[in-house]
C-alpha cells in the first residue's frame, strides 16, 4: 500500500471513515465456533479499502532498460513453460530451450546497449566539461552495476 497518501488528511480521513464503516459492518457477525472466518473478513476488507483509498505503491524499477519489448519476451517465456508443464514432450522442450535463450541473449543486448549509450553520454559530458552531469551518471552507471552483481 502508498502509506505516504495517509501523510495526506483528507485521504486520512477518507481512509479512517472506510476502516470505520467496516468495522461497524463486522459487529453484526454472530459469534460463530470458527475464528478464522471473521479474521479473514476483517483483514480482507482491511486490505480492499485501504487499496481503494490509498492505492498500491509503484515498484521502483531497478533496471532502467527494462522495457515494454522485454516484458512480452517474459511472456513468451512464461507461455513456453506452461506448454512444458501440460505436456513435458521433447518438443516442448526443446522449444522452451530455445526461448529461454532467445530472452536471455534479448535481455544482454538490451543491457549492453543501455550500457553504451550511458558511456557515451558520459564521454560527452566529459569533452563538454559538464562536470556535474558527469558525476552524476557516474554514480548512476555505479548503482546500476552494484545492483546486477546482486
Amino acid at each position: 500500500m502508498n502509506l505516504r497518501k495517509l501523510n495526506d488528511l483528507e485521504v486520512r480521513k477518507l481512509y479512517h471513515i472506510e476502516i470505520i464503516n467496516i468495522f461497524a459492518a463486522l459487529e453484526n457477525l454472530s459469534d460463530g465456533e470458527d475464528i478464522n472466518r471473521p479474521w479473514e473478513n476483517i483483514k480482507g476488507n482491511v486490505k480492499t479499502s485501504a487499496t481503494g483509498s490509498l492505492g498500491l505503491q509503484e515498484l521502483k524499477q531497478h533496471k532502467p532498460w527494462f522495457d515494454k519489448e522485454c516484458l512480452g519476451f517474459l511472456d513468451q517465456r512464461k507461455q513456453a513453460k506452461m506448454q512444458w508443464l501440460q505436456d513435458p514432450s521433447l518438443s516442448n522442450v526443446d522449444n522452451l530451450n530455445y526461448v529461454r535463450r532467445k530472452v536471455s541473449r534479448h535481455f544482454r543486448n538490451k543491457e549492453k546497449e543501455y550500457l553504451k549509450a550511458k558511456i557515451e553520454e558520459l564521454e560527452t559530458n566529459s569533452k563538454i566539461k559538464n562536470i556535474r552531469d558527469l558525476y552524476r551518471g557516474i554514480n548512476d552507471l555505479k548503482m546500476v552495476t552494484s545492483l546486477e552483481l546482486i
